[in-house]
């Protein structure tokens, strides 16, 4: 299983890309240099990257979480960690240790700005050896998904798995002329004017709802690594890239999403992504469309294909004929497929606990073998980290902290807290309490009876 893990886990100190499937006009190999050579590039690179640097660095790493569930962890004892963008890590920010106070990413003053609800705590991890710079792209996670499916059909009733197996094909027959279109357009065999790209891209998302995450990640990685304006230069200064570009074309182009960070609904037209990028950044308004046409279609086919397929010999008119066919001729996006549908399932906060759990449960042996403590999310290394709560070679403190008027995090409580490699409850996430909101049903009371701590990650 570490090497499916491996699959998924970039590394930023190589000279090379994860691979991608054959047949691309442009390898991965020529989008890792084409990307080192933005004016954000350096940022990519543990030498340019604060937090690659931390990572590396075999020093002690300090970490914040917010949380509204701080009295539960007292009551506990525990930390438990959610599924999302890390898999089973507790999604944290950097910080930096100053000698005023501990200075929060740029993450993570966003998180203290517009999540005022909420309590911090700060983590200090001495890890025994330098971590390598390798972290988790969740695009690149179908492989894992349809092999955990797969492996634990068993809990699921015949109906269900009949519904997410039916319901997968359906969304690739509804979709397949612009899948198709993706996969020629990243083979170089454009058939389609920009304009009607991005029309039939629209329409597609609500079908294939995995093309809105997508979407929304070729236009954070435009801004991030694009972006000149003074902000994005203070922190790239820093030795950040800028995450408030990203936070405010999500919530600008979805009006739920502060309810629920959820990408599937991310889908502006030509026109709506230009006047988009004109609110963020203006400078990069007029090269937005540009970039999407010529980067979706790579990133569409390594992230439905895996690296040993053809991508010229892959047509989804032909691999939606049944789940089995689409499986062989597209696993990754097989398992993206049934991984999101079985969200919808009313038993999902059953089914949590199986699926979900065994992938975080892979995910931190691996991270173990790799002396990985602290992961990140390796689409880009933007600052969103965590807590591999598994690491047994590892000392971890953890405090209550409080801001200051200037922004520094000033540790006030010691808390003697257990990691425990664990998810929480389905219904303690913000996924969880808008798709299943109704209460569970009683529980028994315990040190393990409650979800003890759950990140604010992203719905993925």
């Amino acid at each position: 299983m570490h090497a499916a893990w491996d699959a998924v886990h970039t590394d930023y100190s190589a000279r090379a890309a994860l691979p991608g499937p054959t047949g691309l006009a442009e390898s991965t190999d020529d989008w890792f240099t084409a990307h080192r050579g933005t004016p954000n590039g350096h940022l990519l690179a543990p030498a340019g990257n604060q937090m690659l640097a931390s990572l590396t660095s075999g020093r002690p790493v300090h970490l914040m979480h917010t949380t509204p569930y701080l009295d539960a962890i007292r009551a506990t004892g525990e930390l438990h960690g959610s599924a999302g963008c890390l898999v089973g890590a507790l999604y944290c920010a950097p910080l930096t240790t100053t000698a005023e106070g501990l200075r929060p990413h740029n993450l993570g003053s966003y998180l203290l700005r517009t999540k005022p609800d909420i309590r911090t705590l700060v983590f200090e991890v001495h890890p025994e050896a330098p971590a390598p710079a390798k972290g988790l792209d969740y695009l690149r996670l179908g492989g894992i998904h349809l092999d955990t499916y797969l492996a634990h059909r068993g809990f699921l009733a015949e109906g269900e798995d009949e519904h997410l197996r039916q319901s997968a094909v359906d969304k690739v027959r509804e979709a397949a002329d612009f899948l198709d279109l993706l996969l020629a357009d990243a083979c170089g065999q454009r058939t389609t004017s920009t304009t009607a790209f991005f029309h039939q891209l629209a329409q597609a998302v609500p079908r294939m709802p995995f093309l809105g995450y997508l979407y929304f990640e070729v236009l954070s990685e435009y801004l991030l690594l694009y972006s000149t304006s003074p902000e994005t230069k203070a922190f790239a200064l820093a030795g950040e890239m800028n995450n408030h570009l990203y936070k405010e074309l999500a919530f600008a182009a979805v009006a739920t999403m502060g309810r629920l960070f959820d990408l599937a609904l991310f889908s502006p037209d030509r026109a709506q992504l230009t006047e988009l990028i004109n609110r963020i950044d203006p400078a990069l308004a007029l090269g937005a469309d540009t970039y999407v046409r010529r980067r979706l279609p790579h990133l569409f086919a390594c992230a439905a294909l895996g690296p040993d397929r053809d991508a010229g010999a892959v047509s989804f008119r032909y691999a939606g004929a049944d789940f089995d066919t689409l499986t062989i001729m597209a696993p990754y996006l097989a398992g993206q497929l049934v991984f999101r549908e079985m969200r919808t399932l009313p038993r999902y906060p059953a089914l949590f606990p199986v699926f979900e759990q065994a992938k975080a449960t892979s995910v931190y042996a691996y991270w173990n073998s790799h002396e990985i403590a602290v992961p990140f999310n390796g689409v880009l290394p933007k600052g969103e980290i965590g807590l591999n709560l598994a690491f047994p070679r590892a000392s971890c403190a953890a405090w209550v902290a409080e801001t200051c008027d200037r922004g520094l995090l000033h540790p006030t409580e010691e808390l003697n807290l257990l990691p425990v490699p664990r998810l929480a409850d389905l219904r303690g996430t913000a996924l969880g309490r808008a798709a299943f909101p109704d209460p569970p049903p009683p529980r028994p009371v315990g040190p393990s009876a409650s979800p003890a701590l759950v990140g604010a990650t992203s719905a993925v």
